[in-house]
């Protein structure tokens, strides 16, 4: 007898492999999109809405995944602001990249640095994907954000995003 992942007759260990398996692809698909931006983490949540029983799990599989991406992101730019600014002063003869960078990056920088201003831009980011996560991601690193309050409110927002856009399949 052969058993499909996913089948409810598959016996009593089916279902749960299946709904687990289907979570742990998730979540790595959720991480690989978060730092390759050629893997759409949205289409998954809409295939995930069509399957209809796991898609909970999988959205939130989906969500984890990004939001562990998103971290690593955070991470990387949080550890290397200093040696990083460095390093294109250096490079910059004449100062003039230096203080263009500058000129952007420091009103970025103290918005995000808020927690009034900069909770709610990865909020924002994070569900609606305006400004675009990954450079959130990066700019709040090097703003000094805090990390726990990073990853809930990305999670938060990433859940909210991956289930709009598995319900309305979900529901059909």
């Amino acid at each position: 007898m052969v058993h499909r992942l996913g089948d409810p007759a598959a016996g009593p260990a089916g279902p749960g492999v299946s709904s687990l398996l289907e979570a742990l692809i998730a979540l790595g698909y959720g991480l690989a999109s978060a730092l390759v931006p050629l893997i759409n983490a949205e289409a998954f949540a809409v295939v995930a809405g069509a399957r209809g029983s796991h898609a909970a799990v999988i959205v939130l599989g989906l969500a984890l995944g990004q939001t562990a991406g998103k971290l690593l992101l955070f991470e990387s730019a949080r550890r290397a602001t200093g040696g990083l600014a460095q390093r294109i002063a250096r490079r910059s003869r004449s100062g003039r990249v230096t203080a263009r960078a500058a000129r952007w990056a420091d009103p970025i920088r103290r918005w995000l640095s808020r927690r009034r201003t900069g909770l709610p831009t990865v909020l924002v980011s994070a569900a609606i994907g305006i400004p675009p996560l990954a450079a959130v991601s990066l700019a709040a690193g090097t703003a000094g954000l805090r990390r726990r309050e990073f990853a809930a409110v990305c999670l938060l927002g990433r859940a909210i995003r991956f289930t709009i856009l598995a319900l309305p399949t979900a529901l059909a």
